[in-house]
């Protein structure tokens, strides 16, 4: 695992760490693994620091981006994935893997399917690259027995980056926290800037016995799209209060079309026996800002001390600890569903926000708003 700053020189170690596995003939199978398909091809494969760009004349692969596959002169190939489709995972077999910016990656199972298959051969290897990003999984990864861990400045590579960057970028960030994660490589416990704080999520969990209770809330936040592959989630979260303070039982958020959201959601309102059924009324309300006045008063609940999760909720958390107002995630529907919970919960002393739907034990209807 290389965990560095930005300009270390990553992507030509992977390259080159690969090319040399291949040419050795320890690697026969290769999988290649980035964020996205558009990662792969753009920054592994093609990249100015990638397979192509650096292989050697006489040990050029084949590329075929159709197939996904490259072919070496000594018939090792590489199969090219997309983490966000960590189904693509699930079956094929490799001896080596090269994975790209793991702390990008939407969906940690991508991870584990990639493990799964990482079987062939006497003694198969995954080489990580990546710049650091507060995530659980990636936090328990580095401190892995099997994990060789290694870390670096951008400051190791200046001789190789522009100097009109380097005068630049370390007058700007040099000694702030996001310096520290971005140029030192530092994987700190949540995002520069966010509200949310891991310290507060962890030193506040708390166990509680649910049919003591006040309240039970179920809240969804409705994916725009239901593409298995490409789409958002739906966040649900399931949160109940007692005492002035908030517990979050449960986090059953999926990508699924939106009936079969729906029926989840009741199916935890009547397990839970829920007192309200809420759900996001205008999926146009995304802007970081209108989110970030959402969310402060949810945030001073944590710091409080007032909002307990009962368990760890990995991706959950992680959303929180990585909300930066003014900066786009694109995937906040755990944290948007949370949000929401909490706010029906804490709706006496917190402003009313417009939501759609509320029902009770003596309602039968639900409408779902697209």
């Amino acid at each position: 695992m290389i965990q560095t700053g930005r300009g270390w020189g990553k992507t030509r170690t992977g390259a080159e760490s690969t090319i040399a596995m291949v040419k050795s003939g320890k690697a026969r199978h290769v999988h290649l693994v980035a964020r996205s398909a558009a990662d792969v091809r753009d920054v592994m494969v093609e990249g100015e620091s990638g397979i192509l760009t650096v292989s050697p004349d006489n040990f050029r692969p084949l590329y075929e981006p159709s197939k996904r596959r490259l072919t070496w002169p000594n018939g090792a190939t590489a199969t090219t994935f997309s983490a966000d489709k960590p189904d693509q995972l699930r079956g094929p077999q490799c001896d080596w893997a090269w994975c790209d910016e793991l702390a990008s990656w939407r969906y940690p199972q991508a991870w584990d399917m990639l493990l799964f298959g990482l079987r062939l051969g006497e003694s198969p290897k995954v080489i990580v690259t990546t710049t650091p990003r507060p995530r659980r999984f990636l936090r328990q990864l580095a401190r892995a027995k099997t994990t060789v861990l290694t870390t670096g400045s951008t400051r190791e590579n200046i001789a190789n980056l522009a100097p009109t960057f380097v005068t630049a970028i370390f007058d700007k960030y040099a000694g702030t926290s996001l310096g520290r994660q971005e140029l030192e490589g530092e994987l700190l416990s949540e995002m520069p800037g966010a509200i949310f704080t891991r310290q507060a999520v962890d030193e506040n969990r708390a166990t509680v016995d649910a049919s003591k209770l006040e309240r039970i809330v179920i809240a969804i936040d409705p994916a725009v799209t239901s593409n298995k592959e490409t789409s958002d989630e739906s966040g649900i979260i399931v949160a109940g209060v007692m005492g002035g303070h908030f517990y979050v039982l449960e986090d059953a958020s999926m990508i699924a079309p939106p009936d079969v959201v729906v029926t989840k959601a009741v199916e935890l309102f009547h397990e839970h026996k829920g007192d309200t059924l809420t759900v996001e009324k205008n999926q146009v309300v995304h802007a970081s800002r209108g989110k970030h006045t959402r969310a402060q008063p949810v945030a001073a609940r944590y710091e409080q001390g007032k909002v307990h999760h009962v368990k760890v909720f990995e991706e959950l958390e992680d959303q929180l600890c990585n909300f930066v107002p003014g900066i786009d995630s694109g995937h906040d529907d755990r944290l948007d569903a949370l949000v929401w919970a909490i706010t029906d919960l804490d709706s006496n002393t917190l402003p009313a926000i417009d939501m759609d739907i509320s029902i009770n034990h003596s309602g039968q209807s639900l409408t779902w708003m697209r």
